[in-house]
């Protein structure tokens, strides 16, 4: 398989989309399979501290995530997408920009660990929630047996990774 590129989005680009962009992008299983981008369609324009913390807590590399909009892979020289996932309910019902190259997308929504309201400990749980979800989806993504799918069964395999 050929490396594919894969963009996740959300609202805010500041953490579940940044979250799961580090995980694509250092995973093992996703190594050399994968190249992972994050964006939102109105980013906050910082990371959020508690996203980093957790990566980093987890062994990830954080240099250079940032928040960023999704207008920088929507122009002739970015990068062409394979996949396309939205990772909040926002972004999953806004009008996306056009994608070159027809996209396979899927919307894999999680709640959003930023907006949790309360102690430091249930906001960090809420953020290492959001993690285990998306590692959890990704590695099923990663395992899934590209070259014996046809398109339309790939799509309902992705789609299928959402609901777990």
């Amino acid at each position: 398989m050929s490396m594919k590129n894969v963009l996740i989005l959300c609202t805010g680009n500041s953490a579940r989309s940044i979250l799961a962009e580090c995980l694509f992008n250092q995973l093992p299983l996703c190594s050399g399979k994968f190249r992972a981008y994050s964006a939102g369609s109105f980013p906050n324009g910082t990371v959020n501290p508690l996203a980093i913390e957790l990566l980093q807590k987890n062994g990830f590399d954080t240099t250079g995530l940032r928040s960023k909009s999704w207008d920088e892979f929507s122009g002739a020289d970015a990068p062409t997408m394979d996949f396309i996932f939205t990772v909040c309910d926002q972004a999953a019902g806004e009008q996306c920009p056009y994608w070159p190259g027809q996209p396979m997308t899927a919307h894999w929504g999680i709640p959003d660990p930023a907006a949790v309201t309360g102690s430091e400990i249930e906001k960090r749980q809420a953020f290492r929630d959001a993690f285990q979800v998306l590692k959890r989806r990704i590695e099923l993504f990663a395992h899934l047996p590209f070259e014996k799918l046809d398109k339309l069964s790939l799509q309902h395999q992705i789609k299928d990774i959402g609901k777990k």
